[in-house]
């Protein structure tokens, strides 16, 4: 058991590590070039619309990197893996960006143009039928100007 505990804490370090990684990331772009599209991934847990700590740590950043700038609209595509049927994947695709909206919106953004959008496991698969990883997110785009 106490191996079992080891491995999960491993794993959960990693993943929010990684999380942090992507906000670097994220914020080192906008430094660069501040008022320009930003593109940020919200990951879920598999059958999950719920918006995670991290993923509201994401949220968060891209939303201050906004703030200095002129918000035209927020897209918003969910997508799903291809475990499962194809309708029940692209209603969660589409919750999951319901979701990301909500959460946006709760960062002090509700009067934007949101632009929703849902592929369900459209793209999952690869041609040669294998599946495509990290499918489980919705993406999201600041759509940019300067002030």
């Amino acid at each position: 058991m106490r191996g079992l505990s080891g491995l999960v804490l491993l794993g959960v370090t990693a993943l929010a590590l990684s999380g942090c990684g992507t906000v670097s990331g994220f914020r080192k772009a906008a430094v660069a070039n501040p008022c320009q599209d930003r593109t940020v991934s919200i990951y879920f847990e598999r059958d999950s619309v719920a918006i995670t700590r991290e993923a509201r740590a994401v949220l968060k950043g891209a939303g201050d990197m906004a703030r200095g700038c002129t918000l035209g609209a927020v897209d918003v595509l969910g997508l799903a893996d291809s475990v499962g049927d194809p309708g029940v994947n692209m209603t969660l695709s589409r919750k999951r960006a319901e979701a990301v909206r909500g959460a946006v919106q709760r960062l002090g953004f509700a009067t934007i143009n949101f632009q929703i959008g849902a592929a369900g496991e459209a793209g999952a698969v690869t041609a040669s039928g294998a599946d495509r990883p990290l499918r489980r997110r919705a993406d999201v785009t600041f759509r940019l100007s300067p002030r």
